[in-house]
């Protein structure tokens, strides 16, 4: 790998002008209404944008683009059925700016590779179909037709399907997602690597090992009915802010919130909800009721311990603590288990995780008499080289209390991307099951492919050795989103094409192939008309809910297609008259794709009639019924020992985190106002006793070291900021750091980068 960045492929070294205030004690309310008022009026105009807002997450209009928070089954809020981040994210898509062939040919692929993510992604929409040629310094117009047939030519010389890459974003409908991996397996690959890859591939892997479906079982009328949440390694108050409402609900009918993380995040432990006048008032904000300040990778150790209190007054008077009906008759492994627990301490294992051992002691005697236990976790835990054993710790501690298939209990791994999950339903997965392949062989007459295909970090890496040399990006920012950023732009210059599907400009475009293409979609808030009729496309929340997204606004280019017709163009330019498939049918009618999702795909019956009921319908879910798709059809207790992290003199852990102003890779500002850090990004948390064993101060300069492997990965030019994280533990912001992150450590199982736990040296900037 080279010692020096590829052009354009980082952030720029450069500081906007770092401001500090106070921790915030309370998330949203007024603050958070303006913030999302101001960016929708400056971005779309009045008329556009409160239009836009207006029908979001409305039954019968547009689903957010953001997050895969559920939205009420009952009544949905008339003034604002979405959050501050849900409105930031739909003011960009709807804005007014747009980037035509002129924009692109006053400014190179070099220029703009010199400016930030958040300037990047500032610029507007992509207003036609633009190509970069072999050598060019500039992207040029191109017509649909003959952007399709250089993509078909180009497949159809690979040696192999297998020298192809279709990566997907969790943006992608359902409609879209079953297109494309239709179209893919016809292509003769599983090379469908996506999203889920680097975020919950580790929920899904010890969800489905566990307990036989790798989706959460609650719905949200189970937080209503909760006796205690515990939300672990989640920031709700940034990353899923409408989950808050949800709390307070829960909160004022009696539950527990138990809060585990290394970050005391300010949307967790106060909400002013600014649709109610106490939310406005700031009457009675407070959610989380005990907060664990865990080490970063602590949280095995805290669950073990947890377990072991728990244990102890179980054996003290059987029946009282553990559901023994429920573990005799639903469950396996758990004497194995309980025999494993003997070996520990629990006071141990409190100061392993960094936790009063007072405070594990509370927790357990909360938890001791409840039964109607929710736990929801995100990257926090999923982030991690033992991710996959500790999310079957979370079931273990679900398992022992019975707490899964009942009203107000379950697991609730909360999704970020808004339809991640229903893409991986559709079938973009590169490890599809042998029933899924059956049901697309007997449906549409081909054989797919039965070998295993790239996941994101196995194309990365064939990339980079020339084994793969097509990437095709149906939406996302894949160099922003994926680690070890210099190795992964040095993979993507090894490709003859790359092609990115997208709304907006990225980083992506800009670290390319010999040749790219930039193809532009519609939008979720997009009008998508066809013969006199705007058509719907359908999402899948966290919850499994499918309802439909219906488009709003005219489009701010005629030049844009829809992501299903842009699957079934590729398709006809590269299959021909090869295919077995009715590619111009799927384009004219999309309700002739949901009929054969319908019979492709289990739980999809009277698919269009359903989806078209307001608030959509449900998909099965074992866990849910209270059963258990494992091959001995009952739950598995899991036995794992929490990991120690052994830190050479000088080292520390850091975590990667998002800013308030920024969802996943789109960055929306400079500030991070909960956090109190405004109009800088370039910042490593700290806490004050790491400061003063390395003589630093708040505000001083330094450069990030990671040697994992043997590999010099170095991030420059970051400004310390003390902040109350526990000792050891450290944070940045993403993508600034994914430099850091290593493609070789990884997830056990789930091959998820470990975006959470890297190791790292300080020193002091050297330069300018």
């Amino acid at each position: 790998m080279s010692e020096n960045p590829i052009p354009g492929s980082e952030n720029p070294e450069k500081l906007t002008g770092l401001k500090q205030g106070p921790i915030k004690k309370v998330a949203a309310g007024i603050p958070a209404v303006v913030s999302a008022l101001e960016m929708t009026v400056s971005e779309a105009g009045l008329e556009r944008g409160m239009k836009a807002l207006f029908n979001l997450n409305q039954k019968g209009g547009f689903d957010c683009p953001s997050c895969a928070w559920p939205d009420p089954d009952d009544e949905r809020s008339g003034i604002a059925e979405y959050c501050e981040n849900g409105a930031r994210a739909v003011a960009e898509e709807a804005t007014a700016k747009k980037l035509t062939a002129e924009f692109f040919s006053q400014h190179s692929v070099q220029e703009l590779g010199k400016l930030s993510d958040y300037e990047i992604g500032g610029k507007g929409r992509i207003a036609e179909p633009m190509f970069l040629p072999a050598g060019g310094t500039h992207y040029q117009p191109i017509t649909w037709d003959a952007a399709f047939e250089k993509i078909g030519t180009e497949l159809n010389r690979l040696a192999s399907p297998d020298e192809a890459v279709f990566y997907t974003s969790g943006r992608t409908s359902n409609e879209a997602a079953f297109l494309y991996q239709l179209f893919v397996r016809e292509y003769g690959t599983n090379n469908l690597p996506d999203c889920s890859n680097m975020c919950h591939e580790s929920s899904g892997t010890a969800l489905g090992e566990s307990l036989g479906i790798g989706k959460g079982s609650v719905t949200l009328n189970d937080f209503y009915q909760a006796e205690v949440i515990m939300i672990l390694g989640q920031n709700p108050g940034t990353n899923h802010p409408r989950m808050l409402t949800a709390l307070q609900k829960a909160k004022a009918n009696g539950a527990t919130i138990i809060s585990i993380n290394p970050l005391p995040e300010t949307g967790l432990m106060g909400f002013n909800n600014p649709q109610t006048v106490l939310g406005v008032l700031g009457y009675k904000p407070g959610l989380t009721d005990i907060f664990l300040q865990v080490k970063i990778n602590g949280d095995m150790a805290l669950l073990k311990a947890i377990e072991v209190l728990l244990l102890e007054a179980e054996q003290k008077a059987p029946g009282s603590v553990f559901d023994q009906h429920f573990i005799n008759q639903n469950t396996q492994g758990c004497n194995e288990f309980l025999q494993d627990l003997t070996q520990y301490n629990a006071e141990q294992l409190a100061a392993q995780a960094g936790i009063p051992f007072a405070q594990v002691q509370e927790v357990a005697r909360v938890l001791a008499g409840k039964s109607r236990i929710i736990a929801c976790w995100a990257m926090g835990l999923t982030q991690h080289k033992n991710a996959v054993a500790t999310i079957k710790e979370v079931v273990n501690l679900l398992l022992l209390k019975g707490s899964i298939g009942k009203p107000g209990a379950g697991t609730c791994p909360v999704r970020g991307h808004s339809n991640v999950q229903g893409d991986r339903t559709m079938g973009i997965f590169e490890r599809p099951t042998a029933r899924f392949l059956d049901s697309i062989e007997k449906n549409f007459h081909f054989a797919p492919p039965r070998n295993h295909g790239y996941d994101v970090v196995e194309c990365i890496k064939a990339m980079h050795a020339g084994e793969a040399k097509v990437f095709f990006a149906m939406g996302g920012n894949f160099l922003s989103a994926t680690p070890d950023t210099r190795f992964t732009a040095e993979a993507l210059q090894n490709c003859k094409l790359t092609v990115h599907v997208s709304t907006k400009l990225n980083r992506s475009h800009l670290v390319h192939g010999q040749e790219a293409l930039i193809l532009p979609c519609l939008g979720r808030s997009d009008k998508d008309m066809r013969n006199g009729e705007n058509r719907f496309i359908s999402c899948e929340n966290s919850m499994g809910v499918i309802q439909s997204s219906r488009g709003v606004l005219q489009p701010v280019s005629e030049h844009l297609l829809s992501e299903p017709e842009i699957v079934c163009r590729l398709a006809k330019a590269t299959l021909g008259e090869r295919s077995k498939v009715t590619w111009d049918q799927y384009a004219a009618d999309y309700d002739l794709i949901r009929t054969d999702i319908e019979r492709t795909i289990p739980g999809f019956a009277d698919y269009n009639e359903r989806v078209r009921q307001p608030g959509g319908f449900y998909l099965p879910n074992c866990n849910r019924a209270g059963d258990f798709d494992t091959p001995t059809r009952k739950a598995h207790f899991h036995i794992a020992a929490p990991e120690k992290q052994h830190l050479k003199d000088g080292e520390l852990m850091m975590m990667t985190i998002r800013s308030h102003d920024q969802f996943n890779t789109t960055v929306y500002g400079l500030n991070d106002r909960y956090r109190g850090i405004y109009n800088e990004r370039r910042v490593i948390l700290m806490n004050a006793k790491d400061m003063q064993d390395r003589n630093l101060k708040n505000g001083d300069l330094v450069d990030l070291h990671n040697h994992y492997d043997g590999v010099a990965r170095v991030a420059h030019k970051f400004i310390v900021v003390e902040y109350p994280i526990p000792e050891q533990c450290t944070a940045t912001y993403f993508p600034e750091t994914n430099v850091l992150v290593p493609i070789t450590s990884v997830a056990e199982k789930s091959n998820t980068p470990t975006s959470k736990m890297v190791v790292l040296t300080i020193t002091p900037h050297q330069g300018f």
